[in-house]
């Protein structure tokens, strides 16, 4: 399972530099940071997406449930030319279109507009549902959650119901800070687990780990990768 797209406007020794062009307040800088290396991996190595392909029904999907600390995921976007890098520096203006929360509507490559906390993996079920219907059993649907996040019941149903239907072409990450409210026990691979999803725990800044589980096949049941990150870089 490789990337076919075309290679990155800028590489990943460039993203911090991407990074600091948005600047203001509301920045969520921790949560941004926390999702870097995760989004880079994602990007560069794994969705078949590209700014040609962006509108192709045949691209993958990637959701960012976690949409409250966009900045990585704007650098990146930015880092793969599907817009260019001067308008990171107006991040949450009230003309930019790079808003606090990622909009569909305005940011090239985005699939949701993500608000409220909790929508993302609901969503990307009914994104395979979808692509089901349609024929279309070859695009990935991938979504980014934050550990607390799971707190939202909507996740626990959306988790409850994608393994017994056997959504294959679901793969979810969450992003493991400990900032979850609630305790699960035997962690947060083993909640995905006991729902017939197939789940890995990895570090969330080891490249070459989040490759490995990213693309571990899981033929039949949909896929979680718990990506453990400590706060900051």
């Amino acid at each position: 399972m490789t990337n076919t797209t075309t290679p990155p406007v800028h590489g990943y020794d460039e993203l911090d530099r991407l990074m600091g062009l948005m600047t203001g307040d509301e920045k969520h800088g921790p949560a941004a940071t926390s999702t870097l290396d995760v989004l880079w991996v994602l990007y560069d190595r794994v969705l078949r997406v590209s700014p040609a392909t962006a509108d192709s029904p045949g691209r993958d999907r990637f959701l960012l449930s976690k949409g409250h600390g966009p900045m990585a995921y704007y650098a990146v976007l930015a880092a793969r030319g599907f817009f260019g890098e001067e308008l990171l520096s107006g991040f949450g203006a009230y003309d930019s279109p790079l808003g606090h929360h990622p909009d569909r509507l305005l940011v090239p490559g985005v699939e949701i507009g993500s608000g409220s906390l909790g929508h993302g993996l609901p969503l990307a079920v009914g994104n395979v549902l979808g692509l089901r219907a349609q024929g279309l059993p070859d695009p990935r649907v991938w979504v980014l959650t934050g550990d607390a996040e799971l707190d939202e019941g909507s996740n626990h149903e959306a988790i409850a119901y994608a393994g017994p239907a056997g959504l294959e072409q679901l793969n979810t990450v969450v992003i493991d800070n400990a900032s979850a409210t609630y305790a699960r026990p035997g962690g947060i691979a083993a909640r995905f687990e006991a729902a017939g999803w197939s789940a890995l725990a990895v570090d969330g800044r080891d490249h070459e780990a989040l490759h490995a589980a990213f693309t571990a096949p899981h033929p039949g049941r949909p896929h979680a990768v718990i990506a453990r990150v400590a706060s900051g870089r």
